[in-house]
């Protein structure tokens, strides 16, 4: 099994990337989608089913399998010999902000069916600051790997 996830190295951690960039955009882009569904669609109700239809099918074919796909590869990566050395702090820091990155993904999620219900509680101006937590993850992320402190 060893050989194989050595073998395998260079095209899971292509594929790390991959999957994670789209992850990504999709995490950056379904709460731009919320800030304006929350404040255009109460002027111009023929908006929301639009606004619905993009944020489904942002979440449900591009986000979850992008998600998926992070963590499938990244832990293949984890799993390779000599990859990971846990008693650094960068493992620690990058896989608490991953946790985040994930908790945010499910609390999108959630957001979004309480727009298909018509419950949504949550103001344009809130969307736009948790629409920062992808960035700040992304940061800690890529300086954790980066520089393995």
């Amino acid at each position: 099994m060893t050989d194989f996830l050595l073998s395998a190295y260079p095209w899971f951690k292509a594929l790390h990337i991959l999957s994670m960039i789209a992850w990504m955009a999709g995490l950056f882009y379904l709460p731009r989608l919320f800030v304006y569904h929350a404040e255009q669609a109460q002027d111009m109700p023929d908006t929301a089913a639009l606004f619905e239809i993009m944020e489904v099918r942002l979440l449900r074919y591009i986000m979850n399998p992008a998600m998926i796909g992070t963590w499938t590869f990244g832990l293949a990566l984890v799993l390779s010999p000599g990859v990971v050395d846990w008693s650094l702090i960068w493992p620690w820091t990058k896989t608490l902000a991953v946790l985040l990155l994930t908790w945010f993904h499910h609390w999108l999620g959630l957001r979004r069916k309480d727009f298909l219900r018509g419950e949504n509680k949550v103001s344009g101006k809130t969307y736009r600051l948790m629409n920062e937590v992808p960035t700040f993850c992304m940061i800690v992320i890529v300086f954790s790997v980066i520089f393995k402190l």
